[in-house]
């Protein structure tokens, strides 16, 4: 699996964390003061990359968490229809199906940016 662990402490808005097994892009990061018998809490807000859902996570600032690696990749369409279009990575040359957002018209030969994790692919709008 592409990830690596992190102290909580290290975390920051617009970096990626996991919550709940999905990775999460970091909203809000807000920390407590430490409390009579602990260390400072971390209260973390993020949105699912793939799945758009909203997660929190609360933690002490010195917990480990998995961070997950996702890829930035260059693809190029091959053809669309209907919602779908193939897609192939500039890189290595796999074509692959992926959605068309909603608000996208994907044409043939356009140039389009992705993330990548774990087989699931998101266009960068």
């Amino acid at each position: 699996m592409p990830r690596e662990q992190k102290q909580v402490r290290e975390l920051q808005e617009g970096s990626y964390v996991m919550m709940e097994d999905s990775p999460c892009k970091i909203n809000a990061y807000s920390t407590a003061k430490p409390g009579k018998h602990g260390s400072a809490k971390a209260r973390i807000e993020g949105k699912g990359v793939f799945d758009g859902k909203k997660r929190s996570l609360s933690q002490p600032v010195d917990a480990k968490v998995w961070v997950p690696i996702i890829r930035r990749k260059q693809g190029q369409v091959v053809s669309v229809s209907g919602d779908d279009a193939q897609v192939m990575d500039l890189d290595t040359y796999e074509t692959f199906t992926m959605r068309v957002p909603e608000d996208e018209d994907f044409t043939p030969d356009q140039n389009i940016e992705y993330l990548e994790y774990e087989g699931q692919r998101k266009v960068v709008g």
